[in-house]
C-alpha cells in the first residue's frame, strides 16, 4: 500500500467538488481514490475525469460512501448538512480524516458530529482559506480592543447559487467578534433589518448578505464609531483557495488523535 494518503471527494459534480477533484489530482502529496454523488445522479458509474469533460482519471463516480471510504485516509466534504452527518458516521467507521467545508449547519447538527469525533479526526471550518482564518483572528483582536462605541457589522457577498445566509464565513467572523467582546453571538446577532426597525442597538453585531452573479466570496468586518471606521476585508477570486486549504487540512489530520478541530489548529494560529 502506498504511503500517499487516498482522498475521497463528496459531491463531485458540484463547483467545489470539481475544484477539489482537480486540486487532488494535481497534487503529488495525495491521490484520488473516490468520487461520490447522490443516488440517481447521471455521473454514477462514469469516470469522474471524463464526466468533468477531461481525461479519464481511473476513478468511477459512486453512490456508495462506505465502499469509497474503506479505500481512503481522508474525505473532503463540501455538501449539505444532512449528507455531512451521514458521511461523518461512515468516515468514523473507516477511521478516515473527515474535512468538512459544508456550511449552513445548525448548532444541533454540529453537536451531532461529536459521536463520530470520538473515533476519527474531524476538521470543520466555515472557510478553509488561510486569509479568512487570519481575518478571523484579526477580528477577534480588534473587537477585544474596541468598546461598544464601535458598532460591528459583517457584510458578505456570494454567487447567486448560494443557498444559506449568512455565510459560514460571516458567522465565523461574527463569532470571533463576539468572543473578542466577551459575549455570546446568539445574544447580540442582528441578522435582518426591514421597515421601521428603530435605532440600532448598542453592542449588537449586524449581518448583511449580498447574492449575485458569480461572486466567489467577499467578507468585510466594519467597526464604525462617530468620526471613524475600521474595515477588515477578505476577497476570494478563485475557489482554489478553499480547495487548497481543505487539502492541507486532510494532510494535517493524518495521525492526529480523534476529535474535532478547525483551521486555526491546522494553520497553527
Amino acid at each position: 500500500m502506498t504511503h500517499i494518503p487516498g482522498i475521497v471527494i463528496t459531491g463531485a459534480s458540484g463547483r467545489m467538488g470539481q475544484m477539489l477533484v482537480r486540486t487532488v489530482t494535481d497534487s503529488d502529496k495525495v491521490r484520488l481514490v473516490g468520487a461520490l454523488e447522490r443516488p440517481g445522479h447521471d455521473w454514477i458509474g462514469r469516470d469522474v475525469g471524463e464526466a468533468m469533460g477531461g481525461q479519464a482519471l481511473g476513478v468511477a463516480v459512486t453512490d456508495d460512501p462506505l465502499e469509497a471510504f474503506a479505500q481512503a485516509q481522508a474525505v473532503i466534504d463540501f455538501t449539505a448538512p444532512a449528507a455531512t452527518l451521514e458521511f461523518a458516521a461512515l468516515a468514523a467507521q473507516a477511521r478516515c480524516v473527515h474535512v468538512i467545508g459544508t456550511t449552513g449547519m445548525t448548532a444541533e447538527q454540529i453537536a451531532a458530529l461529536e459521536p463520530a469525533a470520538r473515533h476519527a479526526v474531524i476538521v470543520r471550518a466555515g472557510n478553509m482559506s488561510l486569509g479568512v482564518n487570519l481575518l478571523v483572528q484579526l477580528t477577534k483582536k480588534v473587537a477585544a480592543a474596541l468598546d461598544e462605541d464601535f458598532d460591528i457589522e459583517v457584510i458578505e457577498a456570494h454567487h447567486h447559487h448560494k443557498v444559506d445566509a449568512p455565510s459560514g464565513t460571516a458567522l465565523m467572523l461574527g463569532e470571533a467578534a463576539a468572543e473578542g467582546r466577551g459575549v455570546r453571538l446568539d445574544d447580540v446577532a442582528d441578522r435582518a433589518r426591514d421597515g421601521i426597525t428603530g435605532a440600532r442597538q448598542r453592542g449588537h453585531i449586524g449581518f448583511h448578505a449580498i447574492r449575485g452573479g458569480d461572486i466567489v466570496g467577499e467578507h468585510d468586518v466594519l467597526f464604525a464609531a462617530p468620526g471613524e471606521r475600521i474595515v477588515l476585508r477578505h476577497v476570494a477570486t478563485d475557489r482554489a483557495v478553499f480547495a487548497r486549504g481543505a487539502l492541507k487540512a486532510a494532510l494535517w489530520g493524518q495521525g492526529k488523535a480523534p476529535g474535532q478541530y478547525d483551521m486555526v489548529d491546522v494553520l497553527g494560529l
